[in-house]
């Protein structure tokens, strides 16, 4: 089996999409519009894309699994200030006095996502 997509359950496809898209730097699907009830953004490859599917219902509980994302060519705090910035919000901020730690975040729909340091950090 090959891991394809990571599927997201959200009220506004396209919206959350556009988000992500934006967050990442990987393109929307030449095939989908605003109004889609299925909108895929393509990773690059290996990576699986991400899958974002309308449901009825607006999120209620934890996720059970989320994405931990590590910045290429930005530091942790830029890369958290970005993604709130541009519509995320902090849910909780794991970072210590010493320069580690990771942020755990919402994205506009409310599911849970991690900004973890970079490599350039790590290897400080």
């Amino acid at each position: 089996m090959r891991f394809r997509h990571l599927t997201i359950d959200c009220v506004e496809p396209y919206a959350l999409a556009v988000y992500w898209s934006q967050l990442t730097g990987w393109p929307i699907s030449e095939v989908d519009v605003p109004g889609d009830s299925e909108v895929l953004i393509e990773a690059p490859a290996p990576l699986p894309g991400l899958l974002f599917i309308r449901v009825p219902e607006a999120k209620s509980v934890k996720n059970r699994v989320h994405i931990d994302w590590q910045p290429t060519g930005r530091s942790r705090d830029d890369e958290v200030e970005r993604a709130v910035s541009r519509g995320a919000s902090i849910h909780e901020d794991h970072r210590s006095a010493d320069g580690r730690g990771w942020v755990t975040l919402h994205d506009p729909e409310g599911n849970e996502f991690c900004i973890e340091r970079s490599e350039t950090e790590l290897a400080r």
